[in-house]
């Protein structure tokens, strides 16, 4: 086994993308399927939970016999059949499952549940071909807000998370309270550039405790929606781009301060970024800078690994298969999955 290739079918569907891979030895994609329905849920202002189910229904199938034939391989070949169970919507999690259950049986291989978290982290091992933990990893994206450090594979420790809103929500949110429309993330991104990020002194949560890297943004996501009422009521232009700029600027801030806090804690030269919002520029660039002033290297997956993807579960669920951890099929869907659990 130990010389073998790993060939592992992957399939990803706990939002509104619809994604089946296959992964070989937890680093190379042969290929990775995506079907997403963003356009769907665009005029709904987001993701509405049931259409994303029917969605995924229609969808599966498809993606998994693309993803067999993209990347040239038969079913006999298949080593293991990886899914994610959590964390998610419950509907779109059980349509992944069910279809992964099914096929495990059907060819008489080994079912691998992986969390979502986890794959999301898993990311840059894909990215990253030579990278093994110990490391930090930041995992921003619109329901997940965590810092992590990551001893081994498999084996984390939750550093910070947030305490109410995730950032990629907040970004949801404040878009829409501003008029860009869904998804939020990579439209303030965009129109922030055209801001002044110093405009507006937006509050930051501040925890006193010591020592903690929990992040807050329900805080900073009223005072954004303060602002814009007092602008409506005394009948004032809002400059749309620097509200984008100024409200980045705290949730980027807040990020990367907690970041780098990590990684000294830890004594670790290496930080990861995971999840739909490590595709944001103003984060990368930020990250970047302030790990340049303490030595600290930032990595970065592609952003088609970046959003929900099943190249990502793949790789996660090698890692569960080279230490002997599969499901059994009483597996079931945990939409509030925490990292690390199982």
């Amino acid at each position: 086994m130990d010389n073998k290739d790993i060939k592992i079918l992957a399939i990803e569907s706990s939002c509104d993308e619809t994604s089946a891979a296959i992964v070989v030895n937890g680093r190379d994609v042969l290929s990775n399927i995506i079907s997403s329905q963003i356009d769907i849920h665009t005029k709904f202002g987001g993701v509405v939970p049931e259409i994303a189910s029917r969605k995924h229904i229609e969808a599966i199938s498809v993606v998994v016999d693309e993803a067999l034939k993209e990347a040239n391989i038969d079913l006999k070949e298949i080593d293991a059949v990886g899914v994610t169970y959590g964390p998610g919507l419950v509907g779109a999690l059980l349509v992944g499952l069910q279809y992964a259950k099914g096929l495990a049986y059907a060819i008489k291989k080994p079912l691998i549940g992986v969390n979502h978290i986890e794959g999301h982290i898993s990311a840059n091992f894909i990215q990253y071909k030579k990278l093994n933990p110990p490391f930090v990893c930041l995992v921003v994206s619109g329901g997940h807000t965590y810092i992590v450090y990551m001893k081994d594979h498999g084996d984390f420790e939750v550093l910070g998370s947030t305490r109410d809103d995730a950032a990629g929500e907040a970004y949801d949110k404040i878009a829409r309270a501003i008029g860009l429309g869904y998804p939020g993330g990579p439209k303030i991104d965009k129109i922030a550039k055209e801001g002044n990020p110093d405009a507006i002194k937006f509050p930051r949560a501040n925890f006193h405790d010591s020592g903690s890297l929990d992040f807050s943004f329900s805080g900073l996501k009223s005072a954004v929606l303060n602002y814009l009422n007092q602008k409506e009521m005394k009948h004032e232009e809002i400059n749309r781009a620097d509200v984008a700029a100024s409200f980045q600027k705290a949730v980027v801030s807040f990020l990367v301060d907690n970041s780098m806090k990590a990684c000294k804690l830890k004594k670790v030269d290496k930080i990861a970024v995971a999840g739909g919002v490590a595709a944001n520029t103003c984060l990368r660039k930020t990250l970047i800078d302030e790990g340049n002033k303490i030595g600290v290297k930032v990595l970065f997956p592609d952003f088609i690994l970046c959003t929900d993807n099943a190249a990502m579960i793949g790789s996660a669920a090698y890692f569960e298969y080279k230490k002997g951890k599969t499901s059994t099929m009483d597996l079931n869907a945990v939409p509030n999955l925490k990292l690390g659990e199982r």
